[in-house]
């Protein structure tokens, strides 16, 4: 008996995903657990495992965005036949009768966005609908969008003749001439939001509504510094160490002694968490992502720069999972790579704390009655006031700053 592929959940508060790439064309057999397309949701681009085996026997939607639970392929036997109720790509109804047969040709319109009845009408060009849009999957725009491609020059091999993500990976290691020319002076650039963007809009918008404080403290990082340089010449061809792996580790044992920090804040109640996984905020080039290292107090700083060093490198490849940006209790944002001295991260909602790392520069500072120049470091704490109270978040510093200032107290 036939088995129809619906949109799987695949996270707490998901209710759409976009469809960009079919791995397998309509009579391929599948195996049960074999990746059978790729899905665009509001964190990643991953590969949706088939839930069945058998043969594929319809492709319900090519294309576009598609609601939790909605049919979008049927898996079943050779020949069996397959009727769907709901509509596949091109507006009519599914059926398995002529499975390989071609969608007709109807007025152009993209499946999900709305396009007036004196806008429908046959493709100009290639791509190019009557109304002047690209046709394009949202994996080939935001690959184009990275590596500087006009759409309008390519044509489309997708179906209907939409660009899709293979289309413009071909025209990137093309010569010169596809690459999109600079904007004119003054001319306004409109970016389209992809799903991402979009969830970062409407996760900072929520973090905003939080009553929150910050706490700022400086830090003298001279011992921190010699550790660092200890430590990358330990790693040998691995991974080199860097402050924010340090500081990870130290933020880690920091939390287990503060656990009110290291906390979800819900209407339930406060989750306060035995263990300390903790986020690192990296400027990726679908936005900005949260991979998470988990039980960073129980690995040693190696460890942890391996295991950041694999899922930075992952988020700008976009090759991130669900499951690497879930489950955070504690969230890092560094930007002092960038000579930021100091600055305040937004909350990271459901967790309670979120600390903002400055650069290490030399300053002045009195010791012994003298004026002598050390590296500091300024760091800001933002914690959500229903979950932390001031004397919990500035025991937390306090924690910090020692740690780093000796760091054998930590390790």
């Amino acid at each position: 008996m036939a088995t129809e592929i619906k949109l799987p959940r695949l996270g707490q508060g998901m209710e759409s995903g976009t469809i960009v790439k079919w791995l397998k064309n309509e009579g391929d057999a599948v195996e049960k657990g074999e990746p059978l397309y790729e899905l665009d949701t509001d964190k990643v681009t991953q590969e949706v495992e088939s839930d069945a085996g058998g043969v594929l026997l319809k492709i319900a939607v090519r294309e576009g965005e598609v609601p939790v639970g909605q049919t979008v392929a049927v898996i079943g036997e050779q020949g069996e036949e397959v009727s769907l109720d709901q509509p596949s790509d091109d507006g009519a109804p599914a059926s398995a009768e002529k499975p390989a047969e071609a969608p007709k040709r109807e007025p152009e319109r993209e499946r999900g966005r709305e396009v007036s009845a004196q806008q429908e009408a046959p493709p100009t060009d290639g791509a190019t609908r009557a109304d002047g849009r690209i046709k394009a999957s949202p994996l080939a725009r935001r690959i184009a969008r990275e590596r500087g491609i006009d759409l309008a020059q390519l044509r489309g091999t997708g179906p209907e003749g939409r660009i899709v993500a293979e289309d413009v990976e071909r025209a990137a290691a093309a010569p010169a001439p596809l690459a999109a020319p600079a904007a004119a002076p003054g001319e306004v650039e409109l970016v389209p939001l992809t799903s991402i963007r979009r969830t970062i809009a409407r996760r900072l918008t929520e973090a905003w509504q939080i009553p929150v404080f910050q706490l700022t403290i400086e830090v003298e990082m001279t011992r921190a510094l010699a550790l660092r340089e200890q430590l990358v010449e330990r790693a040998g061809d691995g991974p080199k160490p860097t402050l924010s792996d340090l500081l990870t580790k130290i933020c880690a044992v920091a939390l287990l002694r503060n656990r009110a920090v290291n906390a979800h804040f819900s209407e339930d109640g406060i989750k306060r968490f035995p263990t300390a996984d903790i986020g690192i905020a990296v400027a990726a080039p679908q936005g900005l992502v949260v991979p998470v290292i988990r039980r960073a107090e129980s690995s040693s700083i190696l460890e942890i720069a391996a295991a950041r060093a694999d899922v930075v490198g992952r988020a700008r490849a976009n090759k991130l999972t669900r499951e690497d940006l879930e489950g955070g209790t504690f969230t890092i944002s560094n930007l002092g790579m960038f000579g930021v001295q100091q600055f305040i991260a937004v909350l990271n909602p459901p967790q309670a704390a979120i600390l903002a790392v400055g650069s290490v520069e030399e300053r002045p500072v009195a010791r012994d009655g003298e004026l002598v120049a050390r590296p500091l470091m300024t760091v800001t704490l933002t914690c959500d006031h229903r979950a932390v109270d001031g004397a919990d978040g500035a025991r937390f510093l306090e924690d910090v700053k020692s740690f780093l200032e000796e760091p054998g107290l930590a390790l």
